[in-house]
């Protein structure tokens, strides 16, 4: 920490305020750092292979005018870095809901054809004059790294299904063969150098412009919000392909075939302004791609979820498993016959029972996506000087949050005719960052006692948020935790109350 403070000190000339920015599953830690004037954000890492991979990856895309964070100062061991704040939201918020309702607006598909239109650059632009000694932990995507992935699959996911036998040596085969054909795509972007990012998803696009909450979510206010890519350091020479199957077929995102397809050509478009692009070529390539994709998510999901017991990897299972189902369906796995068979195995067993019940799983997860509920989270934002909220069940109350220990906006002027829900309050809580820092401590709390009431079959369950006014700070927790809960339970009721602000809304 002392080696990010002395960098900021350094460059502004001022002593930070440090945040700890929560949320990613790497080992990396995160901050932002803020003064009265500026904004930066810290990382120490773990690597410094990583951290090297990073930093000269991010000065050669920005020589080549993609839009990256901007690299503020390095340690002198390399092990911490700080560089240009570009804001708390990503594209994942803005697109939450689409994401929740499976059916994606006008803006938030404005927002995804965007998105589709920065990764050719990326992939393209990125891959000219690149020094791939900056490729950690490998130059390609090769037959060691495709063969690891697959590994991942068998040893962190299929062999967690104690119902599926298989047959090592027969698995082997098809694995390998799968591995061949994968690799010669490789070949292909090797000779017409494409750069694959490996890790471009929603999570790790950052929004620079203005949202605004309607109807209690989140919405974008125009078409005119610039992205920008944080996450990379894994890219290498590979499959364009492989980024596209990464982005459309995420577990949680929910787009159907048309949406998907229109996506496509977009890409597809935006790619052949910048060299020839065969559309029909790429398109079977993606179907090779999405089938390798989805297990090695499926390995990931198994490690994080089955191994780790984080019940957001839980959640993304079951959507998995029916991409796979569906991937199966096209034929493009008919070349692997035991792996089809087993596979297919897979998507038709008591999988779902038996994750529900595995002691595998933490004492009161279940697979919460998949899961129908009779729970109903009341979430309020209230003033404590009218007191706190009524339990409408009648079960007696719930979990009460003071929020009055957070800097007030409410305290400045320039605020006052604003909520929690307005972007001038968001922006100032969350370069502030206390409010952060107060939620992160929430969020694992609310998660526990929302998977022990599932399990238990309650019905109702409270938590309330207060602060002087009952405007800010407050609104802005409650806004918070029912759209966090909500993506993790989106089977369940949420009732969300601003009760000083007359606005009710339901999340289902």
């Amino acid at each position: 920490m002392n080696r990010l403070i002395a960098l900021y000190n350094q460059l502004y000339g001022s002593q930070p305020t440090v945040t700890p920015i929560t949320g990613s599953g790497s080992p990396r830690q995160y901050y932002r750092l803020t003064d009265d004037k500026h904004s930066a954000i810290g990382t120490i890492g773990t690597s410094h292979e990583e951290n090297r991979a990073f930093i000269g990856l991010t000065k050669h895309f920005e020589s080549k005018g993609l839009p990256v964070p901007h690299i503020l100062g390095v340690s002198p061991d390399g092990m911490a870095y700080i560089q240009s704040d570009l804001g708390s939201t990503a594209l994942y918020d803005a697109l939450s809901n689409g994401r929740n309702s499976g059916s994606y607006s006008a803006e938030e598909q404005q927002l995804l054809h965007k998105a589709m239109t920065m990764l050719p650059r990326f992939q393209i632009l990125g891959a000219q004059d690149l020094d791939t000694s900056l490729c950690y932990p490998t130059p390609t995507m090769d037959s060691m790294s495709i063969m690891f992935d697959l590994n991942y699959f068998k040893y962190c996911f299929l062999k967690l299904q104690p119902e599926i036998e298989f047959n090592e040596i027969a698995l082997q085969h098809d694995m390998e063969h799968l591995c061949a054909a994968l690799a010669d795509l490789t070949a292909q972007a090797v000779n017409e150098p494409t750069l694959m990012l490996r890790d471009f998803q929603a999570r790790n696009i950052m929004l620079n412009g203005q949202l605004s909450m309607v109807n209690g979510q989140r919405s974008m206010v125009n078409g005119q919000l610039n992205m920008s890519l944080i996450d990379y350091q894994g890219s290498r020479l590979g499959p364009a392909e492989y980024d596209l199957a990464s982005f459309l077929w995420q577990a949680s995102a929910h787009y159907g075939s048309a949406l998907r397809n229109a996506l496509i050509d977009t890409y597809i478009q935006a790619a052949n302004e910048l060299r020839p692009t065969d559309g029909a070529t790429l398109r079977q390539r993606l179907r090779l791609m999405v089938f390798f994709r989805l297990l090695q998510v499926l390995g990931a999901y198994g490690y994080r979820g089955l191994h780790q017991r984080k019940p957001h990897f839980l959640n993304s299972i079951p959507p998995a498993l029916s991409s796979l189902h569906d991937t199966l369906a096209t034929g493009i796995a008919d070349q692997y016959p035991y792996l089809k068979s087993l596979l297919t195995q897979l998507t038709h067993s008591s999988l779902l029972t038996q994750l529900t019940h595995s002691s595998l799983l933490p004492p009161h997860s279940s697979l919460n996506s998949l899961t129908p509920s009779s729970l109903t989270i009341t979430i309020y934002s209230f003033s404590y000087k009218r007191g706190i909220p009524d339990d409408p069940s009648g079960n007696g109350g719930g979990y009460v949050f003071d929020c009055r220990s957070a800097h007030n906006p409410g305290r400045y002027e320039q605020y006052k005719c604003f909520t929690g829900l307005d972007q001038p309050v968001i922006k100032f809580l969350e370069d502030d960052g206390e409010i952060l820092t107060f939620l992160s401590h929430i969020y694992p709390l609310a998660e526990q006692h929302v998977e022990r009431y599932i399990s238990r079959g309650f019905t109702s369950l409270m938590f309330c948020f207060g602060c002087t006014g009952g405007q800010h700070r407050s609104v802005y927790c409650a806004q918070h935790l029912a759209e966090h809960l909500h993506s993790l339970y989106p089977q369940i009721t949420i009732r969300l109350i601003h009760r000083e602000q007359g606005i009710n809304s339901e999340m289902n």
